[in-house]
Parts: C-alpha cells; structure tokens; sequence
C-alpha cells in the first residue's frame, strides 16, 4: 500500500519549478512555459505517493500560494542559483511563508537550482 504526500513546489517565476516537476514524472527535460495557475502531478517513488503541486511563481500571483498551503506535507523551494539578483526577493517570499501557520508542520527542501559546473581541460 503507498502512503500519501502532499507536496508543493513554489519560487520566483522562471526558478525551474516546471522542468523539475517533469523531470521527477517523466524522468526527461520537457520545454515549458512560465505557469499561470499550477501543474499538478503524482509522482510515485519506492513506496510512497507524492502529489506535487506546481505553483506559478510571478510576483503578481504569489499571494494566492496560500492558498495551497492547507494539509501539505512538504514544501520545495525552488530557487535559481544563478539570478544573484533576486536572492534577496527569494529568501523574502521563503520567510514570509516559513511563519504560516498551515505549513508549521511541512518538511522543507530549499532546491538550488540551474548550478553550472566549469570543467577546464589543459
């Protein structure tokens, strides 16, 4: 029998949240396009269920994250590990959820994403 998780998956628009959600469903890159509203998908992983809620990122939709905050289990937080620039505005919109009352119980995952890696051949 699989347990059950609700996750859900939010950062600042163009984070990556998408391809990381079809990447985890489909085990393969997809082209995307920013998220109005949310992606939803089930992704099964050894005996557990996840319900990962996708949930578009730009500034002018973030109030309604709220409203996917009741009963889950698990927060992502996608950040793009290269816009320097808006670390700032990330970690804003990280706290303001962190002191939700709804999500007090939610394990957290802070995910880095789009980290380049240089290699130099001589």
């Amino acid at each position: 029998m699989l347990q059950e998780m609700r996750i859900l998956m939010v950062g600042l628009d163009a984070a990556g949240k998408t391809t990381i959600l079809y990447k985890l469903k489909l085990g393969e890159i997809v082209t995307t396009i920013p998220t109005i509203g949310f992606n939803v998908e089930t992704v099964e992983y050894k005996n557990i269920s996840f319900t990962v809620w996708d949930v578009g990122g730009q500034d002018k939709i973030r109030p309604l994250w709220r409203h996917y905050f009741q009963n889950t289990q698990g927060l992502i937080f996608v950040v793009d590990s290269n816009d320097r620039e808006r670390v700032g505005e990330a970690r804003e919109e990280l706290m303001r959820m962190l002191a939700e009352d709804e999500l007090r119980d939610a394990v957290l995952l802070v995910f880095a994403n789009k980290q380049v890696i240089f290699c130099f051949f001589s």
